[in-house]
């Protein structure tokens, strides 16, 4: 495989222990159960490409963004609390960037397109909440606080109805961020 498939792939290995030690698994796609491969995973090493990992199986839980680096200590560099369970990898999206975003749930109350990111969705649109979306292109990240901060969502194109629905029930999105060739 030539290094232009892996950068379009992404590669990402898990080490059980700190520092890269122990036994290792190496992904190049979605994982949603690692536990058949190793018990836990305390650092990792993103070769190529950009991940979501997740603190349960299945794609749920709480969501760390990881791009090209080393992570020797993730566990407390995140402020995780558990190893992650499973990972997703992010494919790269050349051209545009649209979401639709709703202050309700089922695409309700106020709705702006977005092409770019929002810091403050409370300052930029008058918009105190984020319920729902449509991801029409492009991958995006949805932070809890503005500035980019706090937990986060993965968003890929489709439609979102509801994210209390979907685990995130308490949570309110402020910030939006595109997931570019930044990995």
């Amino acid at each position: 495989m030539s290094n232009t498939d892996m950068n379009m792939r992404g590669k990402i290995t898990f080490y059980e222990e700190k520092n890269f030690q122990g036994r290792s698994h190496e992904c190049m796609s979605d994982c949603a159960d690692m536990s058949s491969y190793m018990s836990r995973s305390q650092s990792c090493r993103v070769e190529s490409g950009c991940f979501m990992v997740y603190d349960r199986n299945n794609y749920m839980g709480n969501q760390f963004f990881m791009r090209r680096g080393e992570y020797s200590d993730y566990m407390s560099m995140m402020g995780m609390r558990e190893s992650i369970k499973s990972c997703r990898m992010i494919p790269m999206h050349r051209g545009q960037f649209r979401m639709k975003i709703y202050e309700r749930e089922n695409f309700g109350g106020q709705s702006h397109e977005m092409m770019e990111d929002c810091e403050n969705i409370q300052e930029r649109y008058r918009m105190s909440d984020c319920q729902s979306c449509n991801v029409m292109d492009g991958h995006w990240l949805m932070y809890e606080q503005e500035q980019f901060r706090g937990k986060m969502m993965y968003m890929r194109p489709g439609e979102y109805r509801n994210f209390r629905e979907m685990g995130m029930s308490g949570q309110r999105f402020m910030s939006m961020r595109r997931i570019t060739d930044m990995c």
